[in-house]
């Protein structure tokens, strides 16, 4: 259910009867289930919670909710759209016993609302967010967020565009020295991985300069001739359909034209803000290199709109889309 202060809890309750889920997977939440009645009270669905105590005894349908108890009853207390470690805290124990339920065999995948990285600090858990976290209890080191838009009109793509990122939840100014041509590499590599599932071929990724034109032949800098193009041509020397370093600003362009089915970004605003621009609220959160299945809203906690029935359920839909997708093509990259 993500931060019970944020947009969470009610994005559930507003997208939990819309049928379509429902022949996609069979759902079931994990989180405070009086939390959850509370949204659904405010969204005025006609839909019931029913506690559970397994994932076993879960019978979902668009007027039912399962929901597997966790967490203290201390987060009963915390106010709407404020930073509280106790609503940290709450996000953390419903992400660590899903995560714990897929790595059992009990889930085929999981979908997360967000947390707040402030009210997870406070709580005592040092994590830039899901993403390092849920690396950390799968026990993997090679992982990488991707941003994810299925095709629409405004993706030509086949199968969609992934933007893939190299660094993520770091200050700017540690970009630099943390690029490198293996970090550059492996990301490339599970952009190839995820996309061919989900294309079914080969795909063709774009990897983006650091410098504004590419460093113009290293006058706005050297990271493009020194790191960027090298891990290029290892990648292509793998097989891998790799062409770059591209200036961002075209090269997302000819991504959304159907040129390239990924990108691989630099870092966190390099991707997120050209893939947000083309659907802000169809994008998808995917989690590279885990052993499970794991996909997320592409947006945060939302204090300012929160709990007044104003948040937009479609990624949250559109996230289950694409676990749902995933978990049938089995375990890995997703």
């Amino acid at each position: 259910m993500g931060d019970p202060a944020g947009v969470g809890p009610e994005i559930v309750a507003g997208a939990w009867s819309e049928t379509v889920i429902h022949e996609w997977c069979r759902p079931m939440v994990v989180g405070h289930p009086e939390i959850l009645r509370r949204a659904i009270a405010l969204w005025q669905v006609p839909v019931s919670v029913v506690e559970i105590a397994s994932a076993d005894e879960a019978r979902p349908s668009p007027d039912v909710i399962p929901c597997l108890r966790c967490g203290s009853d201390d987060v009963l207390d915390v106010k709407p759209g404020t930073v509280d470690p106790r609503a940290g805290q709450a996000a953390y124990d419903a992400l660590v016993v899903a995560a714990r339920l897929a790595l059992d065999g009990k889930v085929q995948a999981i979908t997360t609302s967000p947390l707040h990285k402030e009210a997870l600090h406070r709580a005592g858990h040092h994590y830039p967010g899901h993403t390092e976290l849920l690396a950390k209890m799968c026990g993997v080191d090679d992982f990488a967020m991707m941003l994810y838009l299925g095709p629409d009109e405004e993706v030509i793509g086949a199968a969609g565009l992934a933007v893939v990122h190299v660094t993520l939840h770091t200050a700017l100014r540690s970009v630099f020295e943390a690029l490198d041509e293996a970090s550059i590499l492996a990301k490339a590599r599970l952009a190839d991985q995820i996309m061919t599932r989900l294309k079914g071929s080969r795909p063709r990724i774009g990897v983006c300069a650091l410098n504004p034109h590419a460093g113009e032949g290293g006058l706005f800098g050297d990271e493009e001739q020194r790191i960027i193009r090298p891990a290029v041509q290892r990648g292509l020397a793998e097989g891998l359909l790799l062409e770059g370093p591209l200036p961002t600003d075209t090269l997302m362009v000819q991504a959304r034209d159907g040129r390239f089915d990924a990108v691989v970004a630099m870092y966190h605003d390099q991707g997120h803000i050209a893939l947000k621009l083309l659907g802000m609220h169809r994008a998808v959160n995917v989690t590279l290199g885990l052993p499970i299945v794991r996909t997320s809203v592409a947006h945060g906690t939302a204090f300012d709109i929160a709990w007044q029935r104003r948040a937009e359920v479609s990624s949250l839909i559109e996230a289950l889309r694409v676990a749902a997708r995933l978990s049938t093509k089995g375990k890995g990259e997703g």
